[in-house]
Parts: structure tokens; sequence; C-alpha cells
């Protein structure tokens, strides 16, 4: 799972899956979830992100994998 935040446009993607994404659908205002071919959730983009999440911070918990942080 990845998330970047694209200050230029004041978008957030959250990548779930190296899957490509085959079909969107936006749930609310600005806010798409991106599926698959099989229909799974592989990414939620979130459009004037600042206004709608927290971005001043992010807490990771119990997450079973590696977490790794890129400072770009």
């Amino acid at each position: 799972m990845k998330m970047k935040y694209f200050k230029d446009t004041d978008s957030l993607y959250i990548d779930l899956s190296e899957n490509p994404s085959s079909e969107s659908t936006e749930i609310s205002e600005g806010v798409v979830l991106d599926y698959d071919k099989e229909g799974k959730l592989v990414g939620i983009d979130i459009d004037n992100a600042s206004n709608k999440v927290d971005l001043d911070r992010l807490i990771v918990s119990s997450l079973p994998g590696k977490v790794e942080t890129d400072a770009a």
C-alpha cells in the first residue's frame, strides 16, 4: 500500500494494490474508488484532500508487514 499527496492539485491517492484500475466509482464529491478487472479495490483518490482529511499526521498501527517512508 502506498499513499501519495499531490500538493499542486491538493489530491491524495492511496494505492492499495499493484493491479491496474479498470473501473472507478465516485462515492461522494471528489472521492473515487478504483477497482481492478476482478472487482477488487485497488485505490482511493481524494480530491481537495486538505479539506477532507487530516494531512498533518499519519499513524500506522499493527500492520503485519514492513513500514517504509519516502521523503520525496
